[in-house]
């Protein structure tokens, strides 16, 4: 990225003023470094998402910012319902409420080693994965409806889980307002079998050792211990999601000059919150939002299945779940006047401080759970939202290292039994039912997620509490 177009404020800190028909400043967190890897096109999208209407106060990208559709993965924006705001399918991507859940095993390491092998095995035969992976629930029309309406608490009804799970998910494991009507029937047959599966891509499931705590205080009240093990579980709203984000793209780009909006990029396509385009939109994605956290929920069930075999003091309890890939309805109080925003975060995540309203009860007093995801063979950190600067990006945070490469370049230079192999010799055992699919998330094709997480912390985005490396990867 040319560095020359904007002014460094601070050592992790960027603007571009507001210029042309920018109705905002951008702002782009990251040192030096991280913004010399990121692509011109992340400069030219955060442009141009400041360029919509109704946005509020900046147009942001974070420190893992890199080349998306429409917005770049990595941006936050936040849009006044009551200015003209819109809401931008774009702005949340097609994986919506893609995200990660932490599961604390209270298992150390060392007595894993013995049975690593057939604990891989166990969780690659049980947990589908992988292009087109279904699994074993089939949900009728009735059922795919509840589903939708009601998220991890219809998983938790259907016997997937625990009722206390659903008090560490974010909004209590149901987003409201989700309109299953507003969901087409294409969308609806492609999730038909997809439930409980980690789908394709950069999604994983990986068992990480806690090698390092940077806030003991906190990492003792999330139940985090040095040594110990917890298992990430990063995936969506496989096809069901996408195909909402693709319809509504659509839509949204042909009524745009009805209302009278000039699109910088068709790929920003959107309406009016307050539109029937809009609020159906919403409701079609607070939908998907559901299936992502009701998706989380069964492999939750399937993943403690797994565990209870070779561990019977396992529980494996909740720590968190949190999306991002979503458009929030939100209070925030940006100027000091406090106002109803909807905040799109496309490949960022909430990171609420404590005392926040909405935080859940375990939370209140430190602040919610940010997890850092990495890819097969880097570090993933968990974090805390930030107490200096609440309101920083409307609260918001990275939500991993992000590509510094594009999978058809990661192809050029890795074969995918070329990284197994690699990842073997250090201990990782990686299990894939895709070899290009590994060798597209090869390690090397992501940005340095220690960079990542020292930009984050101090930009005052979120701030560090551990650090945990990888010892099983599930990849789809």
């Amino acid at each position: 990225m040319d560095t020359s177009l904007l002014a460094r404020v601070s050592e992790t800190e960027w603007h571009l003023a507001q210029a042309g028909d920018m109705r905002v400043p951008a702002v782009i967190f990251g040192d030096g470094e991280l913004l010399a890897e990121m692509d011109d096109k992340v400069l030219e999208q955060i442009r141009n998402v400041a360029c919509l209407p109704g946005i509020v106060e900046a147009a942001y990208a974070m420190p893992d910012a890199h080349w998306g559709y429409g917005f770049p993965i990595g941006g936050v924006a936040a849009f006044d319902a009551a200015a003209g705001g819109v809401v931008s399918a774009g702005g949340v991507g097609f994986d919506i409420s893609c995200g990660v859940r932490v599961l604390l095993t209270g298992i150390g390491r060392g007595e894993l080693e013995p049975l690593k092998l057939r604990l891989a095995d166990s969780l690659y035969r049980d947990i589908p994965a992988g292009v087109g992976s279904t699994g074993k629930i089939a949900l009728d029309a009735a059922a795919m409806d509840a589903m939708l309406r009601g998220g991890a608490r219809w998983a938790v009804g259907e016997g997937y889980g625990r009722a206390a799970d659903l008090e560490r998910i974010e909004e209590q494991g149901a987003a409201a307002g989700a309109e299953p009507d507003a969901v087409s029937a294409q969308a609806k047959t492609r999730q038909h079998d997809e439930m409980g599966t980690l789908g394709s891509g950069n999604h994983y499931l990986e068992v990480q050792e806690i090698v390092d705590i940077a806030e003991p205080a906190i990492a003792a009240a999330f139940g985090l211990r040095r040594g110990e093990l917890v298992v990430s579980i990063h995936c969506g709203s496989r096809g069901l999601g996408h195909q909402i984000g693709t319809e509504f793209l659509r839509e949204m780009a042909i009524a745009a000059p009805g209302f009278g909006i000039v699109l910088p990029d068709l790929e920003l396509a959107c309406a009016p919150i307050d539109s029937e385009l809009g609020r159906r939109y919403l409701g079609a994605m607070r939908a998907a939002i559901n299936c992502a956290l009701a998706n989380r929920q069964i492999i939750t069930h399937l993943t403690r299945r797994v565990f209870a075999h070779f561990f019977e003091a396992a529980s494996l309890d909740l720590l968190f779940d949190v999306s991002h890939n979503t458009c929030k309805e939100e209070w925030h109080e940006p100027g000091g006047k406090r106002r109803r925003l909807f905040v799109h975060r496309k490949g960022a995540t909430r990171a609420f401080a404590a005392g926040h309203a909405e935080l859940p009860p375990a939370f209140a007093a430190t602040g919610q759970p940010v997890f850092i995801g990495g890819s097969m063979g880097t570090a993933s950190a968990i974090m805390v939202g930030a107490s200096v600067r609440p309101e920083r990006a409307f609260a918001s945070a990275c939500h991993g290292a992000g590509r510094r490469m594009s999978r058809h370049q990661a192809l050029r230079h890795w074969h995918g039994r070329q990284v197994v192999d690699e990842l073997a010799g250090r201990g990782i055992i990686v299990k894939s039912p895709s070899s290009r699919g590994v060798a597209e998330e090869a390690p090397g094709a992501y940005k340095d997620i220690a960079s990542v997480v020292e930009a984050a912390h101090a930009a005052g985005l979120a701030r560090k509490v551990a650090t945990l490396a990888p010892v099983i990867c599930i990849k789809g």
